[in-house]
């Protein structure tokens, strides 16, 4: 049996906060520069050169991508043969986040209750979920997220005999509802299927799957790029000002559900979709 220490989820965790916020993703990179050739807009075309001016002074600068940076979500798959020693893997967790949100400088946005509304200080809590795995490796995704966009997600408690039209449906009446709102060119994370927190859970999941990467189903495949093209036809462009950039990239995911049940959930993401993988 593998063992490792607490203390390298703590320097990871804090390690991957910082650059989650500091650079985008290589799959979202290249799409946006992909998309600006696309753009039929001047005025989109602009606002997507704005967008890559600002990763590439981020990266020089090393300062966050986007003053919001975001609730952290940490995803942890945890090798049921490995031996994790030290302190509790939450607290190392949190404390990960801790020193990454105060030793990287980034903006603290968490509050200790929802009606309190009183700061913490050190962006913690983060938003842990674990997942028991085979095998003795332990894997971390941290996804920080930002509340313009999340603001503008939606989960909807479907019938059976709504069917794929009513999934359709609501993807694009939350893309439409989301408008400017949501700091578009977006990224959407889709998830069909479970009960309620997991279609919601689905939907934020496939947030950190690389949106140059469709699923693996070939339905579903279908459905991501029939989506894309429909939702980039609905004219909202760059920044909410036209054009046919209104998404980057959806991805969906579906687990089994109840026969009496068609729950969706779809989690919006503004173009800075955050999300670092490491496997320890």
């Amino acid at each position: 049996m593998r063992t490792i220490h607490t203390d390298e989820i703590i320097k990871n965790i804090s390690e991957m906060c910082i650059e989650a916020n500091l650079y985008l993703s290589q799959d979202v990179t290249n799409t946006m520069i992909q998309a600006k050739k696309n753009e039929k807009s001047p005025l989109g075309c602009q606002i997507l050169r704005q967008l890559e001016e600002n990763m590439e002074i981020a990266a020089a600068d090393q300062i966050p991508i986007c003053q919001d940076t975001g609730m952290a979500v940490v995803f942890i798959d945890i090798g049921q043969e490995l031996h994790i020693e030290g302190i509790a893997v939450e607290d190392a967790v949190n404390e990960g986040i801790r020193r990454g949100y105060t030793e990287g400088y980034l903006r603290k946005s968490v509050v200790i209750d929802p009606i309190l509304r009183e700061n913490t200080k050190d962006n913690t809590p983060g938003i842990i979920h674990y997942r028991i795995v085979p095998g003795e490796r332990l894997t971390l995704t941290v996804a920080p997220k930002g509340f313009g966009s999340e603001n503008m997600s939606r989960i909807y408690m479907l019938k059976p005999s709504d069917g794929l039209h009513g999934v359709k449906e609501a993807i694009i009446n939350t893309v439409k509802d989301a408008g400017p709102n949501a700091c578009p060119p977006m990224v959407i994370g889709v998830g069909i299927g479970g009960d309620f927190e997991k279609c919601a859970l689905l939907a934020k999941q496939a947030l950190t799957r690389d949106i140059d990467q469709h699923s693996e189903i070939p339905y579903v495949k279908e459905l991501e790029i029939e989506m894309l093209d429909k939702i980039n036809h609905l004219g909202i462009g760059p920044a909410g000002l036209g054009g046919s950039t209104t998404a980057l990239g959806i991805n969906i995911n579906v687990y089994p559900t109840h026969i009496a049940g068609l729950p969706i959930a779809i989690n919006i993401c503004c173009h800075v979709a955050r999300h670092v993988k490491r496997t320890l």
